[in-house]
C-alpha cells in the first residue's frame, strides 16, 4: 500500500496556494453547508488557513454564517460583536477573554480568531445581510439556562413561557452550577421532570414569531432552550452506557438546522469544527463503535451535493493542548508523524505544503484504511502511537485534505 498511496499523493496533490485554495471554492460548487476541520485544537495554521477559506467562501460563494465547535452564549457575545451589536469601544481582546472563561479557553480566546473576527466586524459595516458567528456545542447548560430566564423576566408580555421555564428548570437548581454533578445524580430524577426541558423549548418554538428579531433575541432564546435541553441528555447519557457523542453530534446538527431555519433554508453555512466531527464517521472505525459525527449525519440528511468536508494534517511541529483536563495550556512538540499512518505517507511524497481534491475518478486510489492522526485538547505525545490515529478511509471521509508539512502553536491569550 505505502509505495502506491505515496504515488497517488505525488501525481494527485497541488502545492498549497491562494491558486489551490481557490481550486477548493471551485470544487464546492454550489453545497450549502461547508465543513472546515482541524488536526488539533491548537495549531495556529489549521485556524489561519481555515479563516482564508472562509473569507473567499463568504466573498466569492456568499456564505451567510460561520458555525463553530463553541458553546452558544460565548460565541453570541462575538456575534453581538461582528454584527455591531455590542458596546462601543470594547475590543476583540476583550470579547473574547471574557466570553469563553471555560477551559479550554484557548481554543477561540486566541490571536488567529481576534484577526478573523476583526475582519469579519469590518466587512459586516457595508453590508445589509451581516455575516454571523455562532456556536454550536452544548456544554453551556447553566449559562443557556440564565440567558432564557433573564430574556423571558425582562420581557413580561411573554408569561406563560416564563413560569413555563421556572418549572423545567427547578431541577437544575440544586446542583451549584456544577454540570458533573448534575450527571451523577440524574438516575433520581422521574421522567415527567426531564421532560420538562423539552416542552419548554417546544412551547418556545410555538411562540417564536411573537418575539423581538431585535438583535436576533427571537433566535437567542430558543437557541439557548435547545441547548439546555440537549445538555440536559448529554449529561445523563455520561453516567450510562449510552453513546454521550452521539447526543452531542446530533445537538450540533440540529443547531445547523436551525440556524438554516432562522436564516432560510437557502442560506449558506460554514462549520469550523474538529476532524472527528467534520470528516464523515462511518468512513472511520468509529462506526464500529456506532458512534455518528455530524459530517456523516450532515451529508446523509442534505445529499453530499449539497455538502463539502474539508480536513486537515500535519508531520511535526508544536500544539497548544494540556496534560490532563482542565491543567494550564503549554507548547507541546508534536513528534514526527508514524510513516504507515496517512500524515507519514504524505510527508513521504514530498515534505511539503500540500492540497489534496478527492472525486469520483481519484476517490478510491485514497480510500484502503489507513490511520489518520488526531490531536484533542489533551495530548500526550508518548502514547501518540496507541490512540491518536483515526483508521480511516481518507478518500470518503473527506472532500479535500490540507496537509500542512510543519506546524506551530496556536497564539492563546493569556488569563
Amino acid at each position: 500500500m505505502t509505495k502506491k498511496l505515496i504515488q497517488a499523493i505525488s501525481e494527485h496533490s497541488l502545492p498549497l496556494s491562494d491558486v489551490s485554495l481557490n481550486k477548493i471554492v471551485e470544487a464546492i460548487e454550489d453545497a450549502k453547508i461547508v465543513m472546515i476541520g482541524e488536526a488539533s485544537h491548537g495549531t495556529s495554521e489549521f485556524y489561519k488557513i481555515r479563516a482564508e477559506l472562509s473569507k473567499k467562501l463568504i466573498e466569492q460563494k456568499e456564505f451567510q454564517l460561520i458555525a463553530v465547535e463553541g458553546d452558544w452564549p460565548s460565541a453570541q457575545a462575538v456575534n453581538r460583536y461582528v454584527k455591531g451589536y455590542s458596546v462601543e469601544g470594547e475590543t476583540i481582546k476583550d470579547v473574547l477573554m471574557k466570553a469563553f472563561h471555560r477551559w479550554p479557553t484557548w481554543m477561540w480566546a486566541n490571536e488567529e480568531v481576534a484577526t478573523f473576527t476583526e475582519w469579519l466586524k469590518e466587512i459586516n459595516r457595508n453590508r445589509e445581510q451581516k455575516v454571523g458567528f455562532y456556536g454550536i456545542d452544548l456544554y453551556s447548560l447553566f449559562e443557556s439556562i440564565d440567558e432564557v430566564l433573564k430574556f423571558l423576566s425582562n420581557n413580561p408580555q411573554y408569561q406563560v413561557d416564563l413560569e413555563h421555564a421556572k418549572k423545567a428548570f427547578t431541577c437544575f437548581e440544586p446542583y451549584n452550577r456544577m454540570p458533573e454533578h448534575y450527571a451523577l445524580s440524574t438516575a433520581q430524577f422521574s421522567d415527567e421532570c426531564i421532560s420538562e426541558v423539552a416542552s419548554l423549548l417546544h412551547s418556545l418554538r410555538n411562540h417564536e414569531e411573537y418575539y423581538s428579531s431585535r438583535q436576533e433575541e427571537d433566535l437567542n432564546v430558543v437557541m439557548n432552550a435547545l441547548v439546555a435541553k440537549n445538555a440536559e441528555a448529554y449529561y445523563r447519557k455520561m453516567m450510562s452506557d449510552e453513546k454521550s457523542w452521539n447526543t452531542r453530534d446530533y445537538h450540533m446538527v440540529e443547531a445547523i438546522h436551525e440556524l438554516r431555519k432562522y436564516y432560510g433554508e437557502e442560506t449558506k453555512i460554514i462549520v469550523w469544527e474538529h476532524n472527528t466531527h467534520i470528516g464523515d464517521a462511518s468512513e472511520t472505525s468509529m462506526k464500529n463503535e456506532q458512534l455518528i459525527n455530524v459530517g456523516q449525519v450532515i451529508r446523509e440528511q442534505c445529499g453530499k451535493e449539497n455538502t463539502y468536508a474539508i480536513g486537515f494534517g500535519t508531520y511535526e511541529g508544536t500544539v497548544i493542548a494540556a496534560d490532563s483536563w482542565g491543567d494550564p495550556f503549554e507548547i507541546i512538540k508534536v513528534p514526527p508523524a508514524i510513516l504507515s499512518k496517512w500524515e507519514g505517507q504524505l510527508h513521504a511524497a514530498s515534505p511539503k505544503d500540500k492540497v489534496l481534491l478527492f472525486n469520483d475518478e481519484n476517490r478510491e486510489l485514497f480510500n484502503d484504511w489507513i490511520g489518520h492522526r488526531a490531536i484533542g485538547v489533551v495530548y500526550n505525545p508518548a502514547f501518540e502511537a496507541y490512540g491518536n490515529y483515526v483508521p480511516s478511509r481518507v478518500g470518503s471521509r473527506y472532500d479535500a485534505f490540507i496537509y500542512i508539512d510543519q506546524t506551530n502553536a496556536l497564539n492563546p491569550f493569556q488569563q
